[in-house]
């Protein structure tokens, strides 16, 4: 039965008018507000705050973020407000503007994530710190993920690529959930080094359900997604405690980050806690594993459609493996040095890609920006995906030309890892794995798409329609 407005009681539609009239009138007195308190001198930067409450939210996710993003640059500039999250922001696309937030002023504004975020991943994770104890811990993670601490894991990543590329043989795989298959085990050896413990099956299988519920409505009410990572989060905090104490007590030397957590003291000769290295342990494995498997999706993606280019790189590659088999050894750390057409395209994905579209941060202070003013408490957001899709910088920005990366490109228009202090400490090893699973999948494979090859999803970071459905087949190698 369908009910139709006029059979509904009146007291009921002058009520649902009144309340429409209220919000209306709330927001307009908001807006009367920020007149008052931000006088012209103190311009707030253009741009549309959308409805009461919900901001621009539901325009964001609900339409391509290219679009939503390219539509309001054209229209109020580089530099834009709107009301996204529960949150007033602004956004950037300027790199210079990126610069002043992310590098010279970047003690104005701090990282900020929301609270479900950082619950989930732990309070003491570096991440969600600036100052002194951001520092200290930046330093410690950097130092596990140096090249000089890294060049040493090569075979041990290696020998994962060998176990795994014989399983997608002759098979039809998600590649997006292989990808972060491989992404995870190189976290674990990078956080655990090369020793396994019993532990470890049982860290893997909790955060599998901590990755089901990160993205989910935080609604802490049974059977979500969110309160079962929740109870997921407690178990993995309790089992990581129970190996800590482990290998603080085998007397062995530890290998990994964990290593490196356990042996840090400062000033004081005080050592972290063992919330403060199970949070950050956590931090790391997260930020090293799902970004890393989309940029790995993306990049077999644009190989598949360039065919010319999967040529190329593979007679690099098979230049590298005759050397490799002439010496009898494996793949060296030299080896991956010596790539630079996979370089280039490595770099071309992380810029066409853009798999972090941008990051948050919030005003610390009153701060003034490019003319415009920005108020103690918005969130500021630069939009790495907008500079990266920029022609004055890239032209023709939508064709996936790693050539272009012949030459360096402008400072501060390519930011995959982000910049300043706060930029992505785990780069080389996430480089460092691409390059080796492509050296050893362009010689010996051949991949054919699955289905529809175009489409984009987000979930959160954009990835090929439905994680990139691909037919993997031994290579036909011709005698040359």
């Amino acid at each position: 039965m369908q009910l139709s407005c006029s059979s509904l009681p009146f007291h009921f539609m002058f009520l649902l008018f009144m309340l429409i009239l209220s919000f209306s009138s709330l927001f307009f007195l908001l807006l009367l507000f920020l007149q008052w308190r931000y006088p012209n001198h103190k311009r707030l930067p253009p741009g549309s705050m959308g409805w009461p409450y919900i901001g621009e939210t539901l325009k964001l996710y609900t339409e391509n973020p290219n679009l939503f993003f390219s539509n309001r640059q054209k229209r109020y500039g580089d530099i834009f407000k709107t009301h996204i999250l529960g949150c007033p922001c602004v956004m950037i696309s300027s790199p210079e503007a990126a610069k002043v937030v992310l590098v010279s002023q970047a003690h104005l504004f701090k990282p900020t994530y929301p609270p479900s975020k950082e619950k989930m991943i732990g309070p003491d994770a570096v991440f969600f710190h600036q100052g002194a104890y951001h520092s200290r811990l930046k330093k410690l993670v950097q130092a596990s993920f140096l090249p000089s601490a890294i060049r040493g894991s090569v075979s041990e990543i290696e020998q994962i690529v060998l176990k795994f590329l014989p399983t997608w043989k002759n098979a039809t795989i998600n590649t997006l959930q292989e990808m972060k298959r491989y992404a995870f085990d190189v976290a674990m050896i990078s956080a655990f080094g090369g020793q396994q413990d019993s532990e470890m099956e049982g860290i893997k299988n909790l955060y599998q359900c901590l990755e089901k519920g990160y993205n989910s409505m935080p609604l802490d009410l049974p059977g979500t997604p969110f309160q079962k990572a929740m109870k997921a989060r407690k178990q993995l905090n309790e089992t990581l405690r129970r190996l800590i104490q482990k290998r603080r007590e085998s007397g062995k030397e530890i290998e990994g980050l964990l290593g490196v957590l356990l042996a840090a003291k400062d000033d004081k000769l005080n050592h972290l806690t063992d919330s403060q290295i199970a949070d950050n342990i956590i931090g790391v494995i997260f930020a090293a594993h799902d970004t890393t498997a989309s940029v790995l999706t993306w990049i077999l993606k644009y190989l598949h459609d360039n065919g010319d280019l999967l040529e190329a790189v593979t007679r690099e590659q098979e230049g590298i493996r005759r050397k490799i088999i002439e010496a009898n050894r494996g793949l060296t750390w030299e080896d991956t040095r010596h790539m630079p057409l996979t370089t280039r395209v490595i770099q071309e994905t992380l810029r066409t890609a853009s798999i972090l579209s941008f990051t948050f941060r919030e005003a610390v202070q009153d701060v003034e920006l490019e003319g415009y003013f920005i108020p103690r408490g918005w969130k500021v957001l630069p939009l790495f995906r907008s500079i990266h899709h920029c022609a004055d910088f890239f032209p023709q920005p939508e064709k996936f030309d790693p050539s272009r990366f012949e030459v360096p490109p402008r400072p501060n228009t390519y930011l995959p890892f982000g910049n300043g202090v706060h930029s992505c400490p785990g780069s080389e090893l996430a480089k460092l794995e691409m390059h080796i699973l492509l050296h050893h999948l362009t010689t010996n494979y051949r991949w054919q798409v699955v289905g529809d090859k175009d489409g984009i999803q987000y979930g959160p970071f954009p990835v090929p329609k439905r994680g990139l459905p691909i037919r993997v087949i031994p290579r036909n190698k011709k005698a040359k």
